[in-house]
């Protein structure tokens, strides 16, 4: 039998930061992951240049029944910490929008750098490696994987949540928190598209590939981001975040000319200066032309504008305004970033990641109740639960 101090089931984002972490303190890490490759998340994220952190971090852009729980974390190891780490291994970053940093080249300089960093703290990484059962005795735990038994004194589950199955995911991190006692939340999947009833899909499709600047907004929450078509519904930063919020069943309310503080009285403007032009040419400044044609006709706005009454124009605003999506339901986890709920943190000590009943069990990473706003803040907790709990493992 294996015998080590620490094990850690994962070897993504946060299981390669706790790795090293512990290492550097000493401890014999071994890591354990059923995919051939160490990292897979990370290489695919951010466009294959990878999102890796988000400057402007903070519990605000966080999800989860216990809002609190991730300061600690975040405030002990915060996004300059990270960029300071990238930029030792000479990682070339680029910030896109306010905050996002990107890797300049590849998601695998990342990798890189968490490869390196865990080869020189001596940790020992296993792939294609299953792990088949866990117990405890004593003051230790028992895995039986398929390399063999294995025994620790600390288990570290940093093995994600269910979304993209096709990457490996899986509910193994809930089921041992089940195993040992812990609750875990109802899971569904974040950062999602959305796939649309049969009337909105049927006038939509044809536009797939059409991406316009939008404010999407549900219950006091919105953001101001693009919009994407599909050619199976909605997508794009904007509805990537509000999907996190949304519960079937609910309408999204899409302002679709953001940039027009005062929309009634430009089209009022307008029709009194340009009484002969018609609605399609004023959006086709804003939109791609044939989006702009497209939605003319499915509205029956397609007459000049000097036959529309105010209310009339009115009418025409506040549709614009707020466009009513009424989605009919998700992509589900074949495409979301993102796994919401998970293992409850109210069993979790929010400084050490430890389970508060089990001594030496931990769980860090998309596998708790902790889900980030898309833009790299996904990344920081992976960084930050991941180094507190090499902390103290």
């Amino acid at each position: 039998m294996l015998s080590v101090d620490v094990v850690v089931i994962g070897a993504g984002a946060a299981g390669l930061m706790c790795a090293a972490s512990a290492g550097y303190r000493g401890r014999n890490v071994l890591v354990i992951d059923h995919a051939n490759k160490p990292g897979k998340k990370i290489l695919m994220s951010g466009g294959g240049r990878c999102n890796f952190t988000n400057l402007n971090s903070t519990p605000a852009n966080f999800l989860s029944e216990n809002p609190s729980f991730c300061i600690s974390a975040l405030k002990r190891y915060t996004p300059h910490h990270f960029l300071e780490l990238a930029e030792r291994h000479g990682v070339e970053w680029c910030e896109k929008a306010a905050g996002q940093l990107f890797c300049v080249d590849s998601s695998k300089e990342i990798v890189r750098v968490l490869l390196t960093e865990a080869e020189w703290a001596g940790v020992d990484i296993k792939l294609n490696t299953s792990v088949e059962s866990v117990a405890k005795s004593d003051a230790r735990f028992l895995l039986n994987t398929s390399l063999g038994k294995v025994s620790c004194e600390s288990l570290v589950i940093a093995s994600g949540g269910l979304s993209i199955p096709t990457m490996g995911a899986s509910p193994f991190g809930y089921r041992i928190a089940e195993q040992f006692g812990l609750p875990v939340l109802p899971t569904r999947a974040g950062l999602v598209p959305f796939t649309l009833q049969p009337h909105d899909k049927q006038f939509l499709e044809p536009l797939s590939g059409v991406a316009i600047d939008v404010d999407v907004s549900l219950k006091h929450r919105h953001y101001r981001e693009p919009m994407l078509i599909t050619h199976r519904g909605i997508s794009g930063p904007s509805i990537l975040q509000i999907s996190s919020f949304w519960q079937p069943g609910e309408t999204l309310s899409i302002n679709m000319l953001p940039q027009e503080a005062d929309l009634i009285g430009t089209l009022i403007s307008l029709r009194k200066s340009k009484p002969a032009s018609v609605l399609a040419q004023f959006l086709s400044a804003h939109w791609p032309r044939r989006f702009a044609d497209a939605i003319c006709n499915w509205q029956k706005w397609e007459q000049p504008l000097q036959h529309y009454s105010n209310e009339q124009l009115e009418q025409i605003a506040a549709k614009l305004m707020s466009w009513p999506i009424k989605p009919s339901g998700t992509e589900g986890y074949r495409t979301a970033e993102v796994t919401l709920g998970g293992v409850d943190t109210v069993s979790l000590s929010s400084k050490t990641m430890r389970a508060n009943d089990v001594d030496g069990l931990y769980f860090i990473g998309e596998v708790v109740d902790v889900t980030g706003e898309l833009g790299g803040h996904n990344f920081q907790w992976a960084w930050a639960s991941g180094w507190c709990a090499g902390q103290f493992v």
